[in-house]
């Protein structure tokens, strides 16, 4: 077995000996209880030390893919019994999008950066410095509105990108769904409408079903929400709120042109309703991009934003802007509900944004991730994909094959280990679709490449797969 080793590589030999293995055992459709060849043999067939294939082999036991058996050394593991999703998405339907990936599937589909994009190193000097700076940080609950230091560095964010508030009007939150959570349940009460895009956020969907809300579907255009549709919704009812993604919408990747930003503003003062934007991608920005916050809207909009998806998604830090009044409101409830945020994490992420390491960060992803979208665009123009838009920026394109069918696809993705976001996923009804959801940080990878590719036209899967080599 060839576990092809780069020593080169930045990724330790343990883990790529463990991916090299899944990968195998993946391709090959290896059945349980197939014997692996001996530790011996392969650190002798790959000039590797016994020790690190040992330790591979011993990992994949834990993550449940390999077995230990008294005389016959690894064998491939019995799957557990369980009811599995067949398609993946993020955080809009499973918690099987949080769980381990012990077979190393790629999760093209997917809403967040690769593991291999960030750079820990900036995250580790920011919580020794917190923990030599600010033991409080480590044992008591934050304020009740948010770490004041944290508050302070985001107005300054708001103010540059031209969001006029107030450091009072400010409230941290545990990321961006947070934020949804607590403002549905002081605005709304079972019964009540709402606008929401279409495709748009699946968890936000569920979390308005949950609480009895009902959904009042818009299309999103490549400008923004349909203005038309939304003129002849008006005409029969009467939402509290309307819920849009203005930058780098998920999952379109596309983003709110002026004409259509000012549009909704008018029609949220002469309707009288609130406008809740989400703004997580928002610091992948564009110059040309628009916000509803930076223009004149009288307290009609709500901004919610979030470090999840640029820095990282395990500290769960977000925020949201409102009137003093509602940020009062909604900072009881999460004090109540909750006990506050986690006063480290913020400190950790105050911590980034005050020496500028934040700032320097966000600058490098958007530059690598503008590459990505380009030769990602290049590959579905080539292979004849028809794509939704063509976002100014970050991560998301919305897609699907010319001529390809649905169950070609799936099989091709299986055989790959490709794990996609299908429409659907993005349709409050879970309406069939044959758009998919791509993230183009994980789109070079070769894996993804063979399937964009051998779903282009009069393409052979067999074909594709022995060019590419998988």
């Amino acid at each position: 077995m060839d576990l092809g080793i780069d020593r080169q590589a930045l990724v330790p030999v343990v883990q790529q000996i463990v991916t090299a293995v899944a990968q195998w055992i993946r391709n090959n459709q290896v059945s349980p209880g197939t014997r692996l060849p001996s530790v011996r043999q392969l650190a002798l067939d790959n000039l590797l030390s016994q020790s690190n294939v040992i330790e591979a082999f011993e990992r994949m036991v834990a993550q449940g893919v390999l077995a230990h058996r008294q005389g016959a050394g690894f064998v491939v593991a019995q799957p557990p019994v369980t009811t599995e999703c067949q398609w993946y998405e993020g955080a809009e339907l499973t918690w099987g999008a949080f769980a381990d990936n012990p077979l190393g599937e790629l999760k093209l589909g997917c809403g967040w950066l690769p593991d291999a994009w960030h750079e820990s190193d900036d995250i580790s000097y920011a919580i020794r410095e917190v923990t030599r700076t600010d033991t409080a940080g480590l044992f008591n609950y934050s304020t009740p509105l948010g770490l004041p230091a944290l508050r302070e560095q985001l107005l300054r964010r708001l103010t540059r990108i031209h969001i006029a508030t107030r450091v009072d009007c400010i409230l941290t939150t545990a990321g961006a769904s947070h934020a949804q959570d607590l403002l549905i349940r002081v605005l709304l009460k079972a019964g009540d409408s709402v606008v929401v895009e279409t495709p748009g956020y699946g968890n936000l969907y569920r979390q308005l079903a949950f609480h009895g809300v009902q959904l009042l579907e818009v299309p999103r255009t490549p400008g923004g929400p349909d203005i038309a549709a939304l003129e002849a919704l008006l005409q029969h009812h009467r939402p509290k709120c309307l819920f849009v993604h203005s930058l780098y919408h998920n999952p379109t990747g596309s983003s709110l042109c002026r004409a259509v930003a000012e549009r909704l503003l008018e029609l949220a003062r002469r309707e009288n309703f609130l406008i809740i934007e989400e703004d997580v991608f928002g610091d992948l920005q564009h110059p040309s991009c628009t916000r509803l916050a930076a223009l004149p809207h009288e307290g009609r909009v709500i901004y919610v934003a979030s470090f999840s998806k640029t820095l990282s998604s395990a500290l769960r830090v977000g925020y949201l802007c409102a009137s003093a009044t509602l940020v009062t409101q909604l900072a009881s409830l999460k004090t109540l509900t909750g006990l506050g945020t986690s006063r480290f994490a913020e400190a950790v992420v105050g911590t980034l944004l005050a020496n500028g390491t934040y700032r320097k960060w966000v600058q490098r992803l958007r530059k690598r991730l503008s590459m990505e979208m380009a030769a990602t665009l290049q590959v579905l123009e080539d292979e004849e994909w028809e794509v939704f838009a063509v976002p100014a920026g970050g991560m998301f394109l919305w897609a699907r094959p010319g001529a390809a069918d649905h169950s070609r696809l799936q099989a091709c993705a299986r055989r790959l280990g490709v794990l996609l976001s299908p429409g659907a996923l993005f349709n409050p009804t879970g309406e069939y679709s044959e758009w998919l959801r791509i993230n183009v940080a994980y789109a070079a990878d070769q894996r993804a490449l063979a399937l964009l590719r051998a779903m282009g036209p009069a393409r052979s899967t067999s074909t594709v797969l022995k060019t590419t080599g998988l």
